[in-house]
């Protein structure tokens, strides 16, 4: 088990997952605390780095493409303060942060973790139901209907139309996009044949937001969206997919067929091949063991590591 203990949150990694819990005290963002624990899979993670900096550093959770609806959701866009797959490290705690990194990064060469894309979410999304008020209205979902709600800030034009109800199989998109500058953002439900196109301000299908502390809230509501509606790289139904009903399964643990078609050709007879990267496989965990029971120095576990990873 390898923990790293901050104000701005614990994570914690049993080789298995890794349990991200917020911190409570003021500082935290609001989306983090609001988000709540999660619980990241070591299938649906691409690799971690501790990033040094002058007052402690950043360790950085870096996802699968496609394993998480917030990440889909929200494109990168959200303040790395509001990012729940960051922590914020003290200067006193950097040593514990690498070591966590390097766990990690052991346990997915170990495991095999593919890099790259994912066919389904192999996260869950927001807990539902959630509700968020913020910008010119409110949105709201069950996990079956999304509801608009306006305010008094809302154009009279949008308003007249009522508030609108939209099912899943009404949405083919979701996005939110946070205020930038003098530019207001949005969260805006695509919904055919509606024209595309039209303003924040005047479109039915969307919450105009003016970069006020709850605007990313909304990037929540869009991510338990995302999480329901088809997988953009999923099978076609009938190729042996994870479809059941339009809605995206989630997948079990584990390499997947997108990692496998990545995977190099291995050239040798199949059962030479497979005792050799036992074998390393072996070596490294050995290694793994006199590292952390202080055996090995920091420098010696590294260059040995190497050499075995050049084997691969």
């Amino acid at each position: 088990m390898a923990e790293i203990f901050q104000t701005d949150g614990t994570w914690s990694f049993d080789g298995v997952a890794i349990r991200v819990v917020p911190g409570r005290e003021r500082g935290v963002h609001l989306l983090r605390q609001t988000l709540g624990e999660l619980t990241v899979p070591l299938a649906a993670v691409a690799g971690i780095a501790f990033e040094p900096g002058r007052k402690g550093g950043r360790l950085r959770l870096r996802l699968r493409d496609g394993a998480d609806p917030l990440t889909r959701a929200t494109r990168g866009r959200l303040p790395d303060s509001a990012d729940p797959y960051q922590l914020a490290v003290e200067p006193d705690r950097t040593g514990v942060a690498e070591y966590f990194a390097e766990e990690v990064r052991n346990a997915l060469l170990l495991e095999q973790v593919p890099a790259g894309p994912t066919d389904r979410y192999l996260l869950p999304g927001p807990s539902l139901p959630i509700s968020v008020g913020a910008g010119d209205g409110t949105a709201t979902f069950d996990g079956e209907r999304v509801r608009l709600e306006w305010n008094w800030k809302t154009e009279e034009g949008k308003k007249s139309a009522g508030t609108r109800v939209l099912t899943l199989a009404d949405i083919s998109a979701v996005e939110w996009q946070p205020s930038a500058g003098l530019e207001n953002g949005y969260l805006r439900f695509t919904v055919p044949p509606a024209p595309a196109g039209i303003p924040p301000k005047h479109d039915p299908h969307a919450v105009e937001l003016y970069g006020f502390k709850k605007d990313p809230l909304m990037a929540l509501v869009a991510a338990a969206v995302t999480a329901r509606l088809p997988h953009p790289s999923a099978p076609a139904p009938g190729a042996g997919g994870g479809q059941h009903g339009g809605r995206p399964a989630l997948a079990k643990p584990g390499p997947d067929a997108a990692g496998a078609a990545l995977a190099p050709a291995d050239h040798r007879p199949p059962s030479a091949a497979a005792d050799d990267h036992d074998a390393l496989l072996r070596r490294l965990r050995e290694l793994g063991e006199l590292h952390r029971s202080g055996v090995l120095t920091d420098e010696e576990f590294t260059a040995a590591k190497q050499a075995i990873l050049r084997r691969f």
